[in-house]
């Protein structure tokens, strides 16, 4: 039998669904009727309509709305998860949008997440984009009052044991994710085929420097900051250092740029060349054996290899005052690692940003 090939094409993330259930709950709560789709805007910036189940009203205090997520052709454990959204009206709180987590939505119970201890699990990219589409819908309504959203996945708390998140300190569910609020297939042939069709395009305009990142944030991150390199330099890797690194090797490329933030490069520094997630923990004790270095005290190192995230450490150093150091030896850490398997084929330069694409480090 033939297998079948798997495709690029893009699905949305628990965030952008979630927003687009706020909305379309905030339009039934405003009008009376849950509309069966709604057109609602990513953190990218563009719109994409959703289609909407289970909407119901009171058409005064509260409303109900769900979406069903599409991954895309790289399916995980949250394909086809209902997102689920109630809206409830807070009184003279003019103004006010409440975000709270429901059944299925995971709890922060550990620091380093950048998210409030005790609170869900709804990272800040996707808070601001369901709030951004309540308010564009609902700003009659929010002159004179304000809007608990509560998100609920109903059988979050199941599709989360196929997760990290209780290693991460999330428990009882899902997170809500998304930067842009679209799925890339980053796991697929086709998508890992591209990452070295982008390499060859740049080589063959004659380029001697590629920059990789590992995201949407990284890659907006580096092209504002090397705006003397041509657009074809810039090729979003997601998580195949190892591919894309052999295809610059083979085709010529003599100066590699890679930009990414402390999670992906850990897992860089400790040598692996597929980064995805799911694939292997971050090196929590390498990241302490950098601290230290740092001049972290013995008892914060034992804190950071005890984690489970990369961020906790940064959280830490920056704590410490050491952060910049930190960041600048990670980079280096990273590039000494790459070093090894690639000797003398390439110059590498590592540029770190942070989750707002503010610059951390560029280190060469």
């Amino acid at each position: 039998m033939k297998k079948r090939e798997r495709g690029t094409r893009k699905g949305f993330t628990t965030g952008a669904n979630a927003a687009a259930a706020a909305r379309a709950a905030t339009v039934g709560l405003l009008s009376g009727q849950v509309p069966p789709e709604v057109e609602a805007l990513l953190p990218n910036g563009t719109r994409v309509t959703f289609q909407i189940h289970d909407g119901q009203t009171d058409g005064s205090t509260t409303a109900h709305a769900m979406c069903i997520k599409d991954a895309g052709d790289d399916p995980d454990c949250t394909d086809k998860a209902h997102l689920t959204v109630d809206v409830r009206l807070l009184e003279g709180k003019a103004g006010e949008i409440v975000l709270a987590g429901g059944q299925g939505v995971g709890r922060i119970t550990m620091r380093g997440l950048g998210l409030e201890v005790g609170g869900p699990a709804i990272n800040p990219v996707p808070r601001k984009n369901i709030a951004d589409n309540v308010r564009e819908v609902g700003a009659s309504l929010l002159e004179k009052h304000g809007l608990e959203v509560t998100i609920s996945v109903p059988d979050g708390e199941e599709r989360a044991k196929k997760t990290l998140n209780d290693r991460l300190g999330i428990l009882g569910g899902i997170s809500i994710l998304g930067t842009t609020g679209i799925v890339h297939p980053y796991s697929t042939a086709a998508f890992r085929a591209s990452v070295v069709q982008g390499i060859e395009v740049a080589a063959n305009q004659g380029q001697d420097t590629v920059v990789l990142t590992t995201g949407g944030r990284t890659e907006k991150f580096v092209i504002a900051a090397l705006p003397e390199l041509e657009q074809a330099c810039f090729v979003q890797m997601g998580d195949f250092l190892g591919p894309a690194l052999d295809s610059c090797v083979k085709e010529g490329i003599q100066h590699v740029i890679i930009g990414g933030m402390v999670g992906k490069l850990t897992k860089m520094a400790q040598g692996e060349i597929i980064t995805h997630a799911n694939r292997k923990a971050v090196n929590t004790d390498l990241l302490a054996e950098i601290a230290k270095g740092c001049g972290a005290p013995d008892a914060v190192c034992t804190e950071i290899s005890a984690a489970e995230t990369a961020r906790f450490a940064a959280e830490r150093m920056e704590d410490l005052g050491l952060d910049s150091i930190f960041y600048q030896a990670l980079a280096q850490r990273t590039i000494d690692t790459l070093k090894k398997r690639y000797p003398h084929q390439l110059s590498i330069r590592v540029m770190v940003c942070d989750f707002s694409g503010q610059q951390l480090a560029d280190v060469s």
